[in-house]
């Protein structure tokens, strides 16, 4: 197959979403890896605010609020019930940004919230990015075999680095400082592989 028939999954800040799934303190308790996981949607988070990439956050009803060391204050923030990000408001919200097709997506249950998230957006024709180390479920043996499942499916598996630094391409992006400076901070150990 020639590299024109395969799709590349390249990304633009311009037409770029990034969903924050779920990163609620009622999850804490549950998840593998929970701490080193915030840390690296805060850094994801900070660096969307700072490339002006719009964030859409879910919170599942009842698990409580999103985290506090996450802040979602300029984002879209959600509730729902269903296990899928693609309630009717936030499809509404990005077919109204019709130039934007790509979303990175992160945040908890890998198996669950993240992978039916996931295959909706891409049974719409968006190109998808899970960021494997801001991901993560109850078990390693669930979150292993979504990432595998999604990979199958089309979804483009990827790091948070390697995708901040694809949105900017050049040490010359005006932006690029700023970013690098929350990448250059100890990234968290987490176990995830």
């Amino acid at each position: 197959m020639a590299s024109s028939d395969r799709p590349l999954g390249r990304l633009v800040d311009t037409r770029t979403f990034f969903f924050v799934c779920d990163m609620q303190d009622g999850f804490r308790q549950y998840i593998e890896f929970y701490e080193a996981i915030v840390t690296v949607v805060q850094r994801l988070v900070a660096a969307a605010k700072i490339l002006e990439i719009p964030v859409i956050v879910t919170e599942h009803k009842g698990f409580g609020s999103t985290v506090a060391d996450i802040d979602v204050s300029t984002a879209k923030v959600f509730t729902k019930t269903r296990f899928s990000m693609l309630i009717p408001e936030v499809d509404e919200e990005i077919k109204s940004q019709s130039t934007r097709k790509s979303v990175v997506i992160f945040g908890v249950m890998t198996d669950c919230c993240v992978q039916q998230t996931t295959l909706d957006l891409l049974e719409r024709g968006y190109d998808v990015h899970v960021i494997v180390d801001a991901c993560s479920t109850r078990t390693q043996v669930c979150r292993k075999f979504a990432i595998k499942r999604l990979k199958a499916a089309g979804a483009f598996i990827t790091t948070s680095e390697s995708m901040l630094y694809e949105l900017m391409k050049d040490t010359e992006h005006p932006k690029f400082k700023e970013v690098d400076k929350l990448l250059m901070t100890d990234a968290p150990d987490s176990g995830l592989l």
